[in-house]
This record gives C-alpha cells, structure tokens and sequence, in this order.
C-alpha cells in the first residue's frame, strides 16, 4: 500500500540499469544533506514503486535495456504530474532533451553527472515540488477557510482576519525547509510566529534563537557558527555555536536588516547551501536546521543605501510572512485589552480590575508606536497601580498624553484633498461646513466623548463644548 504523503517528505528517486553509476550518485546526495535518497535499477518496475511509495524527485537515466527512459518518461509524467523528473542522457543531445523537456522532464543532466551540477539540479527541482505543493494546499486552505491546528497559535490573541490568513499560510510553508521571512515593526509579535513555524514543521531539535542586533561580524560568526581551539586569544578549547544546538530544530535570526556585509555573505551561504565555517576552521560543516529569520527594517531601502545584499534579499524572498501593526487590527483591542488584564493580574497577585467602557474607545485613537509590546506594558502598568474598583483611565492618558491623537486612515482620505472635499460635501466646502463636519466627525468617532473627540480635534474639551452649545451643533454632532 502507498503511503501516505508527508509535509517533510524529500524523497529522491534515482532509475539507472547501472549499479556502480546509482551507488555513486546515492553517496554523492546522502553526503549533501539528503537523507531519503532510493534507487531502481530495472526501468520496469518504476511504475509499480511509484504506486507503493510517495517520491518528491526522480532523476531517470533515458538509455536502459527492456523499457527506456524515453518510453517511461510519459507515463510517469502522465499519472504523476507533480514530481518533477531530471532525465540523464549520455550525449548532449540537443533534439532529444528538447523533446524531454517538451514531454514533461524538469531539468537534465548530462553523463557522466558532475556532481555540483546534480546537486543544484535535485536542490532546485525540491523547490519545485515543494512551491507547487504549497500552492496547492494554500487554495484549499483559503477556499475552506480552514485552521488545522489552531492550537499552535494559542500565544498570539487574535481575532483578526488578515491574522487569520497569516496562520493558514503558515500552516503550509511550515512544513518545508526553505527559509521563512519574517518581517513588521517592533512589538508585532515575531518571534511568536517564530515559535509557531517551529511547532507546526514537526521539528524535533530545539528552537533557538539569535539577536543580530549590534553583534560585528566577528561576535556573529562565533556565535552562531562557533570555533576551533587556537582561533583567537582566549579560544582555548573548541566551542560549538547555536548552529550546532539547533541542529534538527530552528534556528531564528532576528534583526537581520542590521547585519554587516561579511556575515550576510556567511548567512546566505548558509541558506543556499546548509554550510558554515567555525572561525578559525578550513573544514566545511552541514547544517540542517531550519532557518527563520525576522526584521523590522525596510530591506530595500537597505538595499538602496548600499547597506543589505540584493543576492541575500532575493533568496529570503520565498517564503514571507508581515505582521501588520496593532493601528491596523484594531478590532483586537477588546481581546488584548480582556488577555493583558488577566495575565497582568494573575502576575501582580491581585483581582482582574474591570476596564472602564471608554478605555477601548481611547486605546482605539492611538497609533500605538510599540504595537502590541506597548499596550501589554501600559495594562500592566495600570494594574499594578490598581487600588481596586474600575480601573483608573489616567495612567492610560498619562502614555498617551495631550498630544493630538490619530485615528485610522480610511481609503477616501488618502485621496487629494480637493478630491476628498468634493467627495464628501459634493462642492468645495466653505470654512463653517468643514468645521462643522469635523465636530460631527469626532464625536461619531470618540462614540459621543467630549474629550475624545477634543484631542481628535486638537482644542480643549471646553472650547468643544461651547462650540457644540454656542451654535447648536449638539444636535448635529449626536445624529
């Protein structure tokens, strides 16, 4: 019976009627880093493993006694569309890879293989098979609305739905082994989603996790590559680095955008080829950890100051995942608000406070800079300042201050002001409309509060209010 296929699954398939030629090529991949490497030395009996078992790539010999590869090809290609298949052929014989390749074949390799040459062959049909199953699973994921595993993201509160979508697109990415980018301001929660990667892959290594942030490239490379007795002073013993101890596991980078030019051309060696160098070492080490990464930089505008590689931009771009900040989710206030409380009570010792109802109103018109780290230190603050009763607003108000407050900009306000004016008054307005509208604007905002509405205007609550009582705009302003 076939097996069931596996999300981790990187089985490679090598057909030659030649002994010697699949021992070499099996030695060859197994000593690169993949460990599923099978073989079949009579074209015949293809069909009937393909049936048995699930393959990710095939490399496939075209000249073999009984049934050739060139009459295997179709069929294979047929019954099994999504494995990529790489031909061999003994000659550069330009008519008959054409005709491979119109029938179906990824890639082909020429005899006798150059083994760089099978191995770029094998890594770039992976990513193939890989982006075309992700694809795949992606649309029923999003067509079903479907969360396989909720579970795993029960750290991240969260009711949102462009949230929502990130977790089904995690669900199945998650599984491969290409890199995966993180990126979004401070306090979005990355290193969250970070874990989260970790879980659903089904790793069994640890997850550990680097800060790039102000580490030289000397500090970057010990870290995370380690090194050998006698590199530097002080090296008196060898030391593995966290590359090492995630081994099987993930390993996250965090704060890539700040990395210097030599350890970015480390670390992109290490995501194109699983390889590293200890310092001090001239002996080349595998690495099989799966690799996430996070910034909340913007990479091209690096890219334009001269101060990130295109070539290392270009690779992370595969699998990228952005957090959005917390002015942009705001309907998850309310479930912040409820989680933060509990958790800041249960830490202090005391008796979860009960939020005034204007508390969501006033957190909804601030741009929170920190995103959801900021809110999570504000609740805490309030609550150890908590005597008892409804919670106090002024800490709140105190972080916030009396500066002007931001609300969110809806698309017709991204418009030319004269467009936006005409848009909304059908004319352009005269000074006495546009302050009007602006009140009735506010209040229906900050859901009737005076001072709300106040610092969303700009003037103080007193002034608001004669305005609304000197020219009976009270009425207006509450419709």
């Amino acid at each position: 019976m076939k097996q069931p296929p596996s999300k981790n699954l990187q089985r490679i398939l090598l057909v030659d009627d030649e002994a010697e030629i699949l021992e070499s090529c099996q030695r060859c991949l197994l000593s690169s880093g993949y460990h599923d490497v099978i073989t079949e030395n009579d074209s015949r009996e293809v069909m009937n493993l393909l049936a048995r078992e699930e393959v990710t790539v095939i490399v496939l010999d075209l000249r073999m006694p009984n049934l050739t590869g060139l009459e295997l090809l179709p069929q294979i290609v047929a019954k099994y569309p999504e494995i990529p298949i790489l031909v061999a052929t003994a000659n550069n014989d330009v008519d008959t890879v054409v005709n491979c390749i119109k029938q179906g074949a990824f890639d082909y390799l020429v005899k006798p293989i150059d083994v760089k040459r099978l191995i770029t062959a094998v890594r770039k049909a992976l990513e193939l098979s890989s982006l075309t199953n992700e694809l795949s699973t992606l649309k029923q994921y999003l067509f079903t609305d479907r969360l396989d595993h909720p579970e795993t993201f029960g750290s991240i509160v969260t009711g949102n739905k462009n949230m929502r979508a990130i977790f089904q697109y995690l669900e199945v990415v998650s599984g491969t082994r290409q890199p995966i980018m993180i990126t979004g301001e401070t306090g979005t929660g990355k290193e969250l989603i970070a874990r989260a990667v970790h879980e659903l892959s089904g790793s069994t290594g640890e997850f550990v996790a680097l800060n790039a942030a102000g580490l030289d490239d000397n500090m970057f490379s010990d870290t995370l590559f380690g090194h050998r007795k006698g590199a530097f002073t002080g090296a008196d013993q060898a030391r593995d680095g966290l590359i090492t101890r995630a081994a099987g596991g993930t390993l996250f980078l965090d704060e890539i955008g700040d990395l210097n030019e030599m350890s970015q051309i480390k670390l992109l060696r290490l995501l194109q080829e699983q390889e590293y160098y200890p310092v001090g070492s001239d002996f080349i080490k595998k690495s099989d950890a799966r690799i996430v990464l996070a910034t909340n930089r913007d990479l091209l505008e690096r890219i334009k100051q001269g101060k990130f590689r295109n070539d290392l931009y270009y690779r992370l771009c595969g699998h990228r995942v952005h957090l959005p900040p917390l002015r942009e989710r705001l309907d998850d206030l309310p479930l912040l608000l409820d989680h933060f409380l509990g958790l800041a009570a249960s830490c202090l010792g005391k008796k979860k406070p009960t939020p005034p109802p204007e508390l969501a109103t006033l957190l909804g018109l601030y741009p929170f800079p920190g995103n959801v780290r900021e809110l999570e230190a504000m609740i805490f603050d309030a609550v150890l300042r908590h005597p008892g009763g409804v919670l106090s607003m002024e800490s709140f108000r105190a972080v916030i201050g009396d500066e002007r407050l931001n609300s969110k900009q809806e698309p017709q306000e991204a418009a030319t002001v004269g467009g936006a004016l005409n848009a909304i008054f059908g004319h352009f307005p005269t000074i006495d409309e546009v302050e009007e509208y602006m009140i009735r604007e506010a209040m229906r905002r900050a859901k009737g509060n005076q001072g709300l509405a106040a610092k969303l205007l700009g003037m103080g609550r007193q002034t608001l209010n004669k305005r609304l009582k000197g020219d009976g705009r009270t009425a207006a302003a509450e419709a």
